[in-house]
Parts: C-alpha cells; sequence; structure tokens
C-alpha cells in the first residue's frame, strides 16, 4: 500500500535565478465532473511561455492513495498524471499537495514527472525570495478544522486509513466532502475561514521572505501585511462558472501580474 506524501522526498526551497517568468496556479479541484477543466489545464500547461510552474494545493478534488490510479472512478485523474508527465517535459511543474488531495504519495510523483514541495516552501530566483504556501495551516482561527487536519496528517491515521479496502475510502472520502459542501453552504459571506495575519506575517519572518502566494480561500487578491510584507491569494479554477474561472499569478521580470485564461 502506497503510503502519503510524507514518505516522498520535498523540496523546503527552490533557487534559479535563470528564470525570467514563473507560473503560479491552485485549487482545481479536478474530478470526472470537470473535464472542461481539465482541459483548461492542458491548453494552459501546453501554452505557457513559463519556465516553471508552481501548483499550490487542490490539484484533485479527492485523493484516497496511489492505488487509486489503478480504478475506474479515478480516470480522469489518471489522464491529468499523464498529461502532466508529457507538459513537464517542455516545463517544470512542481506540486504542493493541499488538504483535498495531501494523500498523493510517491507513485503520482513518479508518474507525474511533478517535483514535490514542502508546506511551505522559500522559492529564490529573479532576485526575490518567496513563500509557498497551499494556506490552509494558516488558518487557525478555525479550531475544529485545524484539529481535523492534525489527525488526519498524522502518520498512524493515514496507516490506518491507506489499509482501509478501496470502496470503504471512496465512501468516506466522498461523505467528508458533502458534509464540508453542506457547511459552506450555510455559511453566510464573510464567515468563511481566512488566513491568519500575525501567522502569515510570523511565517514571512520566520523565513525571511517578503511575499507568500497562497491558494485555499478561492479569495484572489492582494493583502497588505505591514509595510514590507504581503500576500497573494490564488484563484480556484472553474470552467464551468459564470464567469469562467481559470487564473494564474505570473511572475515575469519581477512583476506580478493575473492573468484570466478563460
Amino acid at each position: 500500500m502506497e503510503m502519503s506524501i510524507s514518505n516522498t522526498p520535498a523540496l523546503h526551497q527552490v533557487e534559479d535565478p535563470t528564470w525570467s517568468c514563473v507560473d503560479f496556479i491552485s485549487d482545481l479541484h479536478l474530478s470526472a465532473q470537470s473535464p472542461e477543466t481539465l482541459q483548461a489545464l492542458e491548453s494552459y500547461l501546453f501554452k505557457t511561455p513559463a519556465q516553471a510552474v508552481f501548483i499550490l494545493g487542490d490539484l484533485l478534488e479527492v485523493w484516497i492513495g496511489d492505488d487509486s490510479l489503478d480504478h475506474e472512478a479515478f480516470s480522469v485523474e489518471r489522464s491529468c498524471l499523464h498529461m502532466i508527465q508529457e507538459a513537464g517535459l517542455r516545463t517544470p511543474i512542481f506540486f504542493m499537495p493541499g488538504n483535498r488531495d495531501f494523500l498523493i504519495g510517491e507513485r503520482f510523483f513518479a508518474e507525474s514527472g511533478m517535483r514535490a514541495l514542502h508546506d511551505p516552501c522559500v522559492l529564490k530566483t529573479q532576485g526575490k525570495r518567496i513563500l509557498l504556501s497551499h494556506g490552509d495551516a494558516l488558518c487557525t482561527t478555525d479550531v475544529d478544522y485545524q484539529n481535523f487536519r492534525q489527525q488526519v496528517r498524522s502518520e498512524s491515521w493515514q496507516i490506518q486509513f491507506l489499509s482501509m479496502p478501496f470502496d470503504d475510502r471512496l465512501s468516506m472520502a466522498l461523505q467528508l466532502r458533502a458534509q464540508s459542501q453542506e457547511k459552506q453552504a450555510m455559511m453566510q459571506p464573510g464567515e468563511h475561514a481566512d488566513l491568519d495575519h500575525k501567522a502569515c506575517l510570523g511565517e514571512l519572518l520566520k523565513h525571511q521572505c517578503e511575499l507568500m502566494i497562497h491558494g485555499h480561500t478561492h479569495r484572489p487578491k492582494r493583502h497588505e501585511l505591514d509595510s514590507s510584507h504581503a500576500r497573494e491569494v490564488l484563484s480556484d479554477w472553474d470552467a464551468t462558472s459564470l464567469p469562467p474561472r481559470a487564473q494564474v499569478l505570473r511572475l515575469e521580470n519581477t512583476r506580478l501580474q493575473r492573468l484570466d485564461l478563460l
């Protein structure tokens, strides 16, 4: 049985002073219900001028272990893996698992060709130090979620979960997802958890970075934390929404810009 990301060597720092164009995306939530979004990703990956692409979590809507690649229920995810492997031949692709796909393991990385990132990870390029994160670990005011996150990220929980039959794992994952969607639907605007200001600033100071780039909240915006520190929030992707969402945050020649692909 394949284990989780904890058994896959993950980069704590990426450095390349020669890159002049780097892209950041996150929260595509790919599944059998989102073929249009997968198509948008494929078109983007084979056309982007970026010299590196960083996917900061939740590439997939759900992942219950790398043996998912052997089941027809995950045929779309398997197609995504093969497409990324091919696209990675022209552009290095880095991936940081999020809260939906944290059980991605060694086999997935080996077959996709993506390079695993630790959360957080420092990127050094174009004369900048940028802190990359999925973001969910910094939603510190959501105590219930942080307790749940600590539980499911533990080695003991993952060993127990991955030892369960495939159908039982899938049923459990879908049930948890339905509960999460129901909870979110009942929330009023402004009630959704956001990253904690002090926690973000503390991480930036700890890693000696002035900028953090993250996903998770699906609310793309720049937040100024103080006079010299900020965080940039990535958009989620949904090619069937109105209007469609497929946004890239691009760092090109030290300048950040948001690009809508659809």
